[in-house]
């Protein structure tokens, strides 16, 4: 009997976890306060936008896919969706979003496709710089092609400019430096790695073991670059989602009768990432600060127009992560050391 009670167990425990942090976030918020922004919306842009947040959520399984790929036998569609939406839940949750949640989601990739650690984090860390970097460029063109007329405009051009710029040449510069890197990593992580081993396994782990992982997720990285086609799909993937996320914000706007273009907003979507150094689980209160403000600037709107539209979305994609990602977490493998 424990077989079938098991996926029942599981479910009851991914509800209890999703509304727990689903009660956290309405107890941060208020949820008068959310009910009153969603009221200031037609219905049926509050309905089109809930369709674009799921379809956004779903959009990421599709550079999971990609990105998890090259490990054993990779991961099926269903278990693509499934690990999307488990990262979404631990993106939210985490302080940093994808900085700390990756490394959390890298154990369960280990466990299910039966592969090293190390080799899951190398191959996820591809997948999200190769993915942060798409956005920005798509961000970047658009910018110069449609904002660098507009004179209040320019210091997000400067932005998103110098921030491409950055994203590459910390990329050449970890692969330049990573036999130095290596070795401060291996010094720095194989007491802690040998302490954990010894509690956890027959034979603790020594600093030849922890090089050796080291070096296969270096080797996992560079790896992609036989394999183009799989990272044409988690470009792919990261741009469906910003010209998914955008067009959710646009019809939100449209919801309140504030006519804007769209493609400003597609090149504003990756702008709140920054908001992640602020050290609050979604960043809650920055975010939305962030991009409504700068689509305040770049549309010529209020910014009291363009702050219930975000907060609208951010009331409808919060709980989504939180609550379909926690069913989505506890069905995961390898929650035991």
């Amino acid at each position: 009997m424990a077989a079938p009670r098991r996926p029942v167990l599981r479910f009851v425990l991914g509800v209890t976890l999703g509304s727990i942090a689903l009660a956290a976030y309405l107890a941060f918020a208020g949820s008068d306060s959310v009910l009153a922004r969603a009221s200031t919306i037609a219905p049926w842009a509050v309905a089109a936008v809930a369709v674009l947040v799921v379809a956004e959520g779903l959009a990421d399984a599709v550079g999971v896919w990609a990105s998890i790929r090259p490990l054993g036998e990779g991961l099926s569609g269903s278990q693509s969706v499934q690990f999307a939406l488990a990262g979404d839940f631990f993106d939210t949750l985490s302080p940093a979003g994808p900085v700390s949640s990756e490394p959390i989601m890298a154990r369960f990739i280990s466990v299910t496709t039966d592969t090293g650690y190390s080799e899951a984090l190398g191959v996820r860390g591809v997948a999200k710089y190769v993915k942060s970097g798409t956005q920005l460029l798509l961000s970047t063109v658009l910018a110069l092609l449609l904002l660098v007329g507009t004179p209040d405009a320019r210091v997000v051009v400067g932005i998103f400019g110098v921030a491409l710029l950055g994203l590459l040449a910390v990329g050449a510069a970890l692969l330049w430096s990573r036999q130095r890197l290596s070795r401060a990593i291996v010094t720095l992580l194989a007491p802690l790695v040998g302490f954990l081993s010894a509690r956890y396994r027959e034979n603790a782990h020594d600093r030849s073991a922890v090089a050796a992982a080291v070096d296969r997720f270096w080797a996992r990285v560079v790896r992609f670059r036989d394999r183009p086609g799989l990272l044409a799909l988690i470009a792919v993937g990261g741009l469906l989602e910003q010209v998914l996320t955008a067009t959710a914000l646009w019809v939100a706007l449209s919801g309140t009768e504030t006519t804007v273009p769209l493609l400003p907003i597609v090149a504003l979507v990756p702008l709140p990432q920054a908001a992640s150094a602020v050290p609050i689980p979604a960043s809650l209160g920055a975010y939305d600060v962030l991009l409504s403000g700068a689509l305040a600037l770049v549309v010529g709107v209020p910014a009291a127009t363009t702050a219930a539209p975000v907060l609208v979305v951010r009331a409808l994609s919060i709980p989504f992560a939180l609550s379909v990602g926690g069913v989505a977490v506890a069905f995961l493998r390898g929650w035991r050391p």
